[in-house]
């Protein structure tokens, strides 16, 4: 029985590669000067235009994918006789996950017989789709869908996010850090990190002071944490700071021996969160 991969558009993952794979992704909302628009991996509203109006002033806000694009999706791909394999979101920063639950009850009632496995990745951005990608390699080569499951879910709390932010303000207007910590930060240059922990929280890293160390303490992530990072590819996302993560791959490459490295642009719903200037390098690590 043939597999269908599913994610949603928080994984970050490029446009090409998830065409050329015939992956579905749900699309999350932001909400944007007014207007609602589908966070489409960039096709609706280009992640350039996007992170330009929030340097003009724009203030956007986010939405999960409802239970009814979930149905929606679903119930094709089962009426087409297919097993759905759907990673998404970690459930600590979005209902999204428990939209897709909800509508995977609701099809079970009408189509008894659906297989459809759910995998809350507790990840977020390219840690959600290093996992899809991870899936569908596996799929590729005729792994069993079982399998397939066992691994990603044995593997999920392994995903190293190391994040860091370039304006502390996008964190304190969702909540991460407070007002005064933000002030203060930022009189001092302050270029926080983040990471998502085992639970799928994004939580406070250490304080880096300054752009260029921010960059390295990064890199040395990956040398500290990464599991034979010869045998990985290697994430790099980026909030429109395409050359600064084009210089992180160039520091990779001269101190690790990596199997590839992919880059990817951070979308509309991440990059609400984390603003323009986040960049994030991705990886198979020891522990979080």
């Amino acid at each position: 029985m043939k597999v269908r991969l599913i994610t949603d558009s928080a994984c970050d993952l490029p446009i090409d590669y998830i065409e050329n794979n015939q992956i579905e992704v749900a699309p999350l909302m932001v909400n944007i000067n007014g207007k609602f628009i589908p966070d489409d991996l960039g096709q609706s509203l280009k992640h350039e235009d996007f992170y330009k109006m929030i340097k003009e002033g724009a203030m956007p806000s986010t939405t999960q994918v409802n239970v009814g694009t979930f149905l929606e999706i679903f119930k094709k791909y089962v009426k087409q006789g297919e097993t759905i394999l759907y990673i998404g979101l970690s459930s600590a920063l979005s209902g999204t996950y428990n939209s897709s639950n909800t509508a995977r009850e609701m099809i079970l009632e009408e189509y008894p017989d659906a297989k459809i496995y759910i995998i809350d990745s507790l990840s977020a951005s390219v840690g959600e789709g290093l996992l899809v990608y991870k899936a569908n390699e596996m799929l590729n080569n005729n792994i069993d869908i079982d399998e397939v499951v066992k691994f990603i879910e044995n593997t999920k709390r392994h995903v190293i996010h190391a994040i860091t932010v370039d304006d502390l303000n996008h964190l304190k207007r969702g909540g991460r850090i407070s007002g005064a910590v933000a002030t203060v930060g930022s009189l001092l240059g302050i270029k926080p990190t983040l990471k998502i922990d085992d639970e799928g929280k994004a939580i406070p890293g250490d304080k880096i002071k300054g752009r260029k160390k921010a960059l390295k303490y990064l890199v040395k992530q990956l040398k500290d944490k990464a599991i034979n990072p010869e045998e990985q590819v290697i994430f790099i996302c980026n909030a429109d700071c395409k050359d600064e993560a084009e210089d992180i791959k160039k520091m990779i490459l001269e101190e690790v021996t990596v199997k590839d490295i992919i880059i990817t642009s951070i979308g509309s719903v991440i990059g609400t969160h984390g603003g323009p200037g986040t960049l994030g390098v991705v990886f198979i690590g020891t522990e979080r």
